[in-house]
């Protein structure tokens, strides 16, 4: 019955798939002999993070010991944050409301990571602490796919958590912003969304060219060009 499923398979090269369930990921990798590329999913959105670790490669020249600053949603944004910034030599800040942190166990994935690579993770309810001595702030939607009946509460409950010059005032003087978009005001106001402190449509470009790279990187013999130094 699976493979019957799942038939359609046999006749791609790779697939990226966006789904609700982390789970149906884990079952295409299952019954799958291709490559299987998590467009989105409940628990993780690693392509997005591709694009913004590119952006800001580009806007800084490089990424270690970059601080980033999440103030919103413990979502699958955060997430692949958290599983991909200690290996990249970035320090991450996370402030979350109350009752809206990250998954326990990518918390403490992330936790080791750190630990291994040598860089700063905190966890905290407070975003200007979170934001405070930052390169980048990001957030992303507080209401989610799904998520649309729980939208007066969670207006209420991340009351403070829009991100402001006011937030940047903490921040380090050269800092940015990135936003996954679609933008709501209440997350992020005009002032910085429309400000050359945003990196959002170089971000939302650089989503085109990261996935092609990592089709690329899937489907042939790929390896970065590092360019040669001149002495």
């Amino acid at each position: 019955m699976v493979q019957q499923k799942w038939v359609l398979l046999g006749l791609c090269d790779p697939v990226l798939a966006r789904v609700y369930s982390h789970s149906t990921l884990e079952e295409l990798h299952r019954e799958a002999s291709i490559p299987i590329i998590n467009g989105l999913s409940d628990l993780y959105h690693p392509i997005q993070i591709l694009a913004d670790f590119l952006t800001l490669q580009e806007h800084y020249g490089s990424l270690s010991g970059l601080t980033v600053s999440w103030i919103g949603d413990g979502n699958n944004v955060l997430h692949s944050f958290m599983m991909a910034a200690a290996k990249l030599g970035v320090h991450l800040r996370v402030a979350t409301p109350k009752s809206y942190e990250p998954d326990q166990s990518v918390v403490e994935e992330a936790k080791h990571l750190s630990k291994q690579h040598g860089t700063q993770l905190v966890l905290t309810s407070d975003p200007m602490e979170a934001a405070h001595g930052s390169n980048v702030l990001v957030t992303d939607n507080w209401i989610s796919m799904g998520q649309e009946e729980e939208k007066k509460k969670r207006l209420k409950d991340f009351q403070g958590y829009q991100i402001t010059m006011k937030t940047g005032s903490v921040a380090k003087p050269d800092w940015t912003f990135l936003h996954c978009l679609p933008r709501k005001t209440e997350e992020v106001d005009d002032q910085v969304f429309y400000s050359t402190r945003s990196l959002v449509f170089n971000e939302a470009e650089n989503r085109k060219w990261t996935i092609m790279g990592l089709m690329v990187s899937l489907l042939t013999d790929y390896s970065p060009q590092i360019p040669a130094l001149k002495l």
